[in-house]
């Protein structure tokens, strides 16, 4: 379930919203920042009409976020929890544990923040790639599924429990869509209302530009392999919107001619192997379309279409399914 991330391709094309989008031709210059984050980029366009330059307090507020939830961090929060070398834990990590627990019920385990140990026995981890085998797989999935317990002690200091000391918790799958609803709300906070925030391909695009017109983003095309450029497959409009892609064809590696996935399906302990390449979600938070494209590269094509027809009471607006067919490849769109 480790996923790392498609390019979502952020493009600013004018294209007009037929109202309902108040212009900012009052207030100043586009300001764009840009940047790193969770071991991959952050790029932010805003109209702000007192023109700040919020740099500093984002990396600030990002940094702080990587030392809760990145596993590249040695002395990160997870990293802690999961050696056994703390226990308590900020309300950031509380909510990644509840909202991850949710995802994890609402998707009958297809979304799992317990996968790690799988993770990063397949080498899509930060520790070097096992030598895998059924003996091996059966091993690791004992520690799989069980979800943590979040605990408050009399004074209100949070406490999490994991199933077993060797159990590990990875929030890849929905971390960088946390991070991305989190400087939305600190732009917003502000008094900033049109705006764009794009990190390592977890967008939230709020308002519109000084024309009225929408944010646009680009879907990536499927790519030949992981060095292949990105390309435009197709441009969506957003508006106080998220939209998120998980895909298969940037992050595997291959032995033996044999080409393994990072998508981890929870249950079968193994890489994904279906017909989906990516899938690309769009929803009003960036966690939830996060995780729910994660879930739906774990389900596959079909299954994944059934759980969208199952749920039509769901606040996802939209999916899109790039899926291979024949010498080619097909896109699916579905509204909910």
């Amino acid at each position: 379930m480790n996923r790392r991330r498609i390019y979502i391709i952020a493009v600013m094309v004018s294209l007009l919203i037929l109202g309902g989008c108040r212009g900012v031709k009052s207030t100043r210059e586009a300001i764009k920042l840009n940047g790193k984050a969770q071991g991959t980029y952050y790029s932010i366009i805003y109209y702000d009409k007192e023109g700040r330059d919020l740099q500093g307090e984002i990396d600030s507020l990002l940094k702080d976020f990587d030392m809760t939830a990145s596993l590249w961090e040695d002395e990160s929060l997870i990293r802690r929890v999961n050696e056994n070398r703390d226990s308590v834990v900020n309300e950031d990590f509380v909510k990644l544990v509840e909202m991850s627990q949710e995802m994890h019920k609402y998707s009958n385990g297809a979304f799992d923040c317990t996968v790690g140990k799988l993770v990063n026995a397949w080498g899509f981890g930060f520790s070097k790639r096992e030598e895998m085998s059924d003996k091996v797989i059966d091993s690791l999935r004992q520690y799989v599924g069980v979800q943590p317990i979040i605990i408050r002690n009399n004074s209100g200091i949070a406490i999490v429990r994991k199933a077993t000391p060797e159990s590990t918790i990875d929030f890849n799958a929905i971390a960088q869509g946390y991070s991305t609803d989190m400087v939305s709300r600190f732009l917003e906070s502000k008094g900033i209302e049109n705006y764009l925030v794009d990190i390592g391909g977890e967008v939230y695009a709020k308002g519109c530009k000084p024309d009225s017109s929408s944010w646009t983003v680009g879907i990536e095309r499927p790519a030949e392999n992981k060095y292949s450029s990105p390309e435009v497959e197709m441009s969506i409009e957003l508006r106080d919107q998220s939209v998120v892609t998980s895909g298969n064809y940037r992050k595997y590696y291959e032995k033996d001619g044999v080409r393994y996935s990072h998508t981890i399906d929870p249950k079968t302990g193994r890489p994904v192997e279906h017909s989906l390449l990516s899938v690309s979600v769009v929803d009003k938070s960036a966690w939830r379309a996060d995780a729910l494209a994660t879930a739906f590269m774990v389900m596959g094509l079909e299954k994944a279409k059934a759980f969208i027809k199952e749920h039509p009471e769901d606040s996802m607006e939209k999916v899109i399914f790039i899926y291979s067919e024949g010498d080619g490849y097909k896109v699916e769109e579905i509204d909910n």
